[in-house]
């Protein structure tokens, strides 16, 4: 109002205005206080959950209360400091471009302020946590004997210089043993190699280290070769990489580097190039040695992450560097929201199909699938197959900033089946709720959320690699060994 220099409200219809105000903000609030238990429920009985008793609607109201106080004081603040400015500007220019001057003054010193002194400091506090949780070993993991394993004494990589969740990947899996019970005994010891933020200083002399050691473990003499992005914590999903290795009964090899310690959905807002730089790096150190080798012995050739795993991945193996020689396929879940190719496929599904569940083109190329199977065996397949695993309620996915003001499209028409009937949209509100959900992501069951499953995961793996001979009652067998195992978070 200053700006146009309109005459402001009277002192009566300002009161009354103020009161309607907070009486219909105060009815709401109360009315969503008493639905809350409703409405969790409602997503507990979707993810078989057992059904709260009370969703804490006192404590829920108290931590509203205070947000929107600091909210209000904020803002107040603000608009404070923007009419501060323009008073002493109004002196010596009109009070038009004054206001907008001082709006602009005060905006850029409160963003510099937040990003250049809050999100930094609270970052490198963020960062030195969990690099001191990356440098702890779980209990029961010790360096390997096995010289082909990575870590191990004959390891070109220092056991030391990996951090916890390779250590865990490189030790965890099924054992050649394991392998030759449920697949007999041509079975192999798998090969897992990983090369940690330590072990070398920048991120090429490691993706050299990594291909140096798949040499020596003889990893090229296998008959799959995957190479995977991490996590940000550096962690790969056990329920990814060990269907794999039972599938194809350990003649299989997967190489992955490290390259944050932040956890994903933090590490998405801060510097999600990082994935992307380091799975090139390392796909074109694996991919260039790889071509060298004869087509018909040389191992079939695949790409895999999860969640910011997935969006470095996807674009790891650029079309015009494989055009000639192309790998096989890819398998990626929980790819987030600011991947570029998952969004530009999902943009560009074929019409009549959901967001959540979108169908490209003739599926001959990219497929996706939920908790039920939908990569629909009989279709054709082209010689790259590319597989996305999502589900309707993983917030990673289907956040985005653009929740602030247009409803999404995965809430139109027939929604997931893990996606409560109650959830609608509101502007600035549910953008607010999906991105608070993001922290929360993996504290769901199995099958729900950012927690893929490994029967989605052997779904995708059947459906890209194509195993031999493999028949439904493996996968049956299969299904039902894990489940009766639940795999290590």
């Amino acid at each position: 109002m200053q700006f146009w220099e309109l005459p402001g409200p009277g002192v009566c219809l300002e009161r009354n205005s103020k009161r309607i105000s907070a009486l219909s903000a105060a009815l709401v609030f109360g009315w969503f206080l008493r639905q809350m238990t409703f409405w969790q429920n409602s997503i507990c009985q979707l993810m078989e959950m057992e059904p709260l008793q009370s969703a804490y609607p006192y404590r829920t109201a108290l931590i509203a209360i205070v947000f929107g106080a600091l909210l209000i004081a904020t803002v107040r603040t603000l608009l404070k400091s923007c009419s501060y400015v323009a008073v002493q500007l109004n002196r010596f220019l009109p009070p038009r471009i004054s206001w907008v001057l001082s709006a602009v003054f005060v905006g850029f010193l409160f963003l510099s302020f937040v990003n250049g002194v809050l999100a930094r400091r609270m970052l490198s506090a963020a960062d030195t946590f969990f690099a001191g949780v990356d440098g702890l070993i779980d209990d029961g993991v010790e360096q390997p004997a096995l010289s082909s394993a990575s870590g191990s004494p004959e390891s070109l990589i220092a056991w030391d210089s990996i951090g916890r969740r390779g250590k865990n990947f490189i030790v965890g899996g099924p054992t050649q043993e394991q392998l030759t019970e449920f697949s007999g005994p041509a079975a192999l010891q798998p090969l897992r190699v990983y090369v940690g933020l330590r072990s070398q200083p920048t991120q090429r002399q490691r993706a050299e280290l990594a291909l140096e050691e798949l040499k020596r473990a003889g990893a090229f003499d296998r008959s799959l070769l995957v190479v995977a992005t991490p996590t940000g914590t550096g962690w790969l999903d056990p329920s990814a990489v060990d269907t794999l290795e039972y599938l194809h009964a350990g003649n299989t090899a997967i190489v992955s580097m490290q390259y944050l310690y932040l956890p994903s959905w933090l590490t998405i807002m801060v510097d999600p190039n990082r994935s992307r730089d380091t799975a090139r790096i390392l796909f074109d150190e694996i991919y260039d040695h790889w071509t060298t080798l004869p087509p018909d012995s040389r191992p079939r050739l695949y790409v895999h992450g999860l969640s910011l795993g997935a969006l470095g991945s996807e674009v790891s193996a650029d079309l015009f560097t494989i055009f000639e020689d192309p790998i096989h396929g890819a398998v990626w879940s929980g790819p987030p929201f600011a991947s570029r190719q998952w969004r530009t496929i999902t943009g560009e599904r074929n019409q009549d199909t959901p967001a959540w569940l979108p169908e490209f083109r003739d599926g001959a190329m990219v497929r996706f699938t939920g908790q039920q199977n939908s990569l629909q065996e009989g279709k054709r397949w082209g010689p790259i197959r590319s597989v996305y695993i999502q589900y309707a309620s993983d917030p990673m996915v289907f956040f985005s900033p653009d929740l602030l003001f247009h409803k999404p499209d995965w809430l139109i028409g027939h929604r997931g089946p893990d996606v409560s009937p109650y959830l609608e949209w509101y502007p600035i509100v549910t953008c607010l709720q999906i991105a608070f959900d993001l922290p929360m992501a993996t504290s769901v069951p199995l099958g729900y959320g950012h927690n893929y499953s490994p029967a989605n995961y052997l779904d995708a793996w059947i459906a890209v690699t194509a195993p031999a001979g493999w028949s439904d009652n493996q996968t049956r067998r299969l299904k039902e060994l894990f489940a009766d195992r639940p795999l290590p978070m």
